[in-house]
Parts: C-alpha cells; structure tokens; sequence
C-alpha cells in the first residue's frame, strides 16, 4: 500500500499521483483510490471525472507492472451523498459490503462513531 507518491512511468501521465495504491502481488491486481469531498450537486460529474483521469496511469500501471489495474473513485458530497456504484467499488476493492447505503441514484451513507465521553 502506497500513498503521497507519484508514479514514475515510462510515458508521461499528468494524473500520476492517486491518494491511495494497492498493489496485490498474489492477485496480480492494481488499485489506484482517489477520495474527493465535492458539493452534492458534483457527485457523480466528479466520480466520472476522476475514473476518467487515472485511465492513462493505470494503462500505463499494467504494462509495467503486469498487474490488472482499476481506478476507484472515493466521492463523497458534503452532506454524505454518494453514487451507487460505491457500494460496487468498496465490494471489489476489500471484498466486504457495506450495509450503511439506501438505494437512490444518490444516497446517504450514514456514518456513526462510538465514542466514549468521560465527566469530568
């Protein structure tokens, strides 16, 4: 797992430094992560935005590296909407579902934290 680096490929590739790279030596798989916090009107422009960018890296990830090689795009709106296709991205990518997610074309996911708070 790889993350603040830029990949050094062969061809220059503007998008060359996604937040997150997994690379899975056993599989012989490549997954490039790029979270954004974007307005809720820009959900999903900015998803196909960003599968869009890292397309030439991860061509050029497959012929160097002989990986199979996918962008997933982490997209989150400000209030917490998401596209459908997370659920699908976060399934390939760890093999866990999440169960937080209703189905629209954008939904809520509702995140909850346990903490504990202390009087004092």
């Amino acid at each position: 797992m790889l993350w603040n680096q830029a990949v050094h490929t062969d061809r220059e590739v503007t998008a060359n430094r996604p937040d997150i790279i997994i690379k899975n030596k056993k599989e012989e798989t490549c997954t490039l992560i790029d979270v954004a916090i974007v307005a809720d009107r820009n959900v999903v422009q900015k998803e196909a935005e960003k599968k869009l960018k890292y397309n030439s890296l991860c061509i050029e990830i497959q012929r160097m590296w002989n990986l199979k090689c996918t962008p997933v795009p982490v997209i989150i709106g400000a209030t917490g909407t998401v596209t459908r296709s997370v659920r699908n991205n976060f399934l390939n990518c760890t093999g866990k579902t999440l169960d937080r997610f209703t189905t629209k074309d954008s939904c809520t996911w509702n995140i909850t934290h346990n903490t504990e708070s202390t009087a004092v």
